[in-house]
């Protein structure tokens, strides 16, 4: 039953993010309003790598991203520090679809294996998931305001 929860979460809010974005035209993507630190583009990058890191790294698993990624989209990245063009949008989309098979794939019933002491103090990967669902739902937050406030 909690393995059942927890990959519902997931994937609730994972299927929010993707509706959402999908509503936000191309010429503002890009565009940080007034207010906000940072664009759609840099959120969903960060999303995608901050739940990489979350999942996969935390738990000593294989990385999937490039390691570019990380300059980006990292945690204390900002979009005005880029010095090249990120990764396309439609590659983020088509990665977050596929880092979620990821994560269904590899930890199908074992969402109770033990993972190293971590800053996030997740014991297994149950609670690895449950925190970047947190994460995700924070992001959906900013993103949903961004869209209000870009119309």
């Amino acid at each position: 039953m909690r393995d059942e929860f927890v990959f519902h979460i997931l994937d609730k809010h994972h299927k929010q993010l993707l509706e959402l974005v999908e509503g936000c035209p191309e010429d503002k993507r890009k565009v940080v309003p007034e207010g906000f630190i940072n664009s759609i583009h840099w959120h969903i990058g960060h999303v995608l790598t901050v739940t990489e890191f979350h999942v996969f790294g935390l738990s000593e698993q294989t990385l999937v991203l490039p390691e570019n990624y990380q300059a980006f989209f990292a945690y204390g990245s900002k979009q005005s520090d880029w010095q090249e063009e990120p990764p396309a949008w439609d590659l983020l989309i088509a990665q977050l679809k596929e880092q979620l098979n990821q994560i269904h794939e590899l930890l199908k019933d074992k969402l109770e294996v033990s993972v190293k002491e971590n800053f996030l103090k997740g014991e297994n990967f149950g609670e690895l998931i449950v925190s970047t669902v947190l994460h995700l739902v924070n992001h959906l937050g900013i993103i949903w305001a961004m869209l209000k406030v870009l119309k």
